[in-house]
């Protein structure tokens, strides 16, 4: 866990949504990188295995070049998939910060289909108040994403 999760001034995103779909499906949706890019964007050298690390690629700001680096921290099929999110730079303010947070993806089988919760934790604050904002907006938009793409691939 990074030092941002232990601090008391800290934000999480927090999605949740029923998919009508087996955990496997959407399991499958998360952990597929050409699946990924479909309900989020591109995901370079991804692979569902701890302590892989990959990126993904977003608009630049200031002195950050738009890369958000992650590694894979825990990934158990069907369950549970969590990675570390990192990208900014410390000369940003604003859009483009210096950004250390973690995406935890839990899926669980009720009736019927799939919940997936999805928390995105470690938003320091006031520093990363322009990303805990847009991001929050953003998860929203593109969670629903996966029940299309679960749709389309099983």
């Amino acid at each position: 866990m990074n030092d941002a999760a232990l601090n008391a001034d800290t934000h999480d995103i927090v999605v949740d949504e029923v998919f009508p779909h087996a955990p496997e499906a959407i399991w499958k949706t998360l952990t597929t990188g050409a699946l990924i890019g479909r309900w989020m964007m591109a995901a370079k050298g991804f692979e569902p295995v701890k302590g892989n690390r990959f990126t993904y690629q977003t608009t630049p700001a200031g002195e950050w070049d738009g890369t958000i680096h992650c590694e894979v921290l825990e990934a158990i099929p069907n369950e549970r998939f969590a990675y570390a999110w990192k990208g900014g730079h410390e000369s940003n303010t604003g859009y483009g910060s210096r950004l250390d947070t973690i995406v935890t993806f839990v899926l669980k089988p009720v009736e019927n289909g799939t919940r997936l919760t999805l928390t995105h934790s470690g938003f320091i604050t006031p520093k990363n108040d322009t990303a805990f904002r847009s991001m929050s907006e953003g998860w929203r938009k593109i969670i629903p994403r996966i029940g299309d793409v679960a749709d389309e691939t099983n």
